[in-house]
């Protein structure tokens, strides 16, 4: 497969409709490892490898977002269909989607600067949300 062609959609197994119910479950972000548990909890046998793949595939195909944790770790949510970004709290993992207007005219204007031309982004901002910034008081 080349570059430029699209990943085929995934075939709907057992396996793969689990983990997509699992995610749609949930609210916050959750690793793989999270979502095996999850889903052996509920009774389903999925494979920790399949539940990987699985989440990797539908993040590719942008039905659900990933994004790296503080210490590196892939995490996923199903999230809306537009271009956002997050605030993540790093206690209890709580996410709120955000637009970020000002985001996206500063990765415009210096990809022109640049000559960069199909430009995407990423941004997640971590902190402590309101719940537990008053259980630490």
């Amino acid at each position: 497969m080349t570059s430029t062609e699209e990943t085929p959609p995934l075939r709907p197994t057992r396996q793969r409709i689990a983990v997509a119910e699992a995610m749609a479950s949930v609210e916050d972000f959750r690793s793989a490892r999270e979502i095996h548990e999850l889903l052996g909890e509920r009774g389903e046998a999925v494979g920790l490898a399949t539940v990987y793949r699985t989440l990797q595939r539908l993040a590719e195909a942008g039905e659900i977002d990933m994004l790296r944790s503080e210490d590196g770790e892939a995490i996923y949510r199903r999230c809306s269909g537009t271009h956002h970004h997050h605030l993540v709290c790093r206690d209890c993992g709580r996410t709120v989607e955000v637009e970020g207007p000002a985001v996206e005219r500063w990765t415009t204007a210096i990809a022109e600067q640049h000559g960069f031309a199909a430009v995407s982004h990423t941004l997640e901002i971590f902190g402590t949300c309101p719940g537990c910034s008053a259980a630490r008081s």
